[in-house]
C-alpha cells in the first residue's frame, strides 16, 4: 500500500514587491499571530487582535490598519493568503499573491461622504511560506 505524502501548513510567510515587504505569521511564541508591514514611511509591526483574519474560498484574508486618523478615515492593508502545502521537510515555497491598500475615506462633514469611500490599489507580492518551531 503506498504512503499517503504528510504535508504542513506554513506558519510563516514572507512577502516582498512594489516597494512592500511583508511578514505574517499565524502564530508566535506567546502564542499570537503577528504581522510587521514595511514601506517608503517606515515599519510597523501589529500582533492578536490587531489583525484581523477572513477565511474566504481563495484563501485567508489578512488585514492590519496601517494608518487611522479621526476625522478623515484611515488606511488598511490586507495580503491574500493562498493554501499551500509544504512537504514534511522544513524547506520554505515560493509563493506569488496579492497586497490590497486600501483608503476608507471619510468626513466630519456628512455632506463629504457621498459616493465610493473606499479606493483600492493592488501590489504583487511574492515571497515564501514555511513552517518555523515558535
Amino acid at each position: 500500500m503506498a504512503k499517503q505524502a504528510a504535508f504542513r501548513t506554513p506558519d510563516l510567510y514572507t512577502l516582498h514587491g512594489g516597494g512592500l515587504h511583508v511578514s505574517y505569521s499565524t502564530t508566535g511564541i506567546d502564542g499570537k499571530p503577528h504581522f510587521t508591514y514595511q514601506d517608503s514611511q517606515g515599519s510597523t509591526s501589529f500582533s492578536g487582535d490587531q489583525i484581523e483574519v477572513a477565511k474566504t474560498p481563495v484563501g485567508d484574508l489578512v488585514t492590519v490598519f496601517i494608518r487611522r486618523t479621526v476625522d478623515s478615515g484611515s488606511t488598511s492593508f490586507s495580503v491574500l493568503i493562498p493554501t499551500v502545502n509544504l512537504p514534511g521537510t522544513s524547506t520554505p515555497v515560493n509563493i506569488h499573491t496579492e497586497g490590497i491598500t486600501a483608503v476608507h475615506r471619510f468626513s466630519i462633514i456628512p455632506a463629504l461622504n457621498r459616493g465610493q469611500t473606499e479606493v483600492y490599489s493592488f501590489t504583487r507580492l511574492s515571497g515564501t511560506a514555511e513552517f518555523v518551531e515558535f
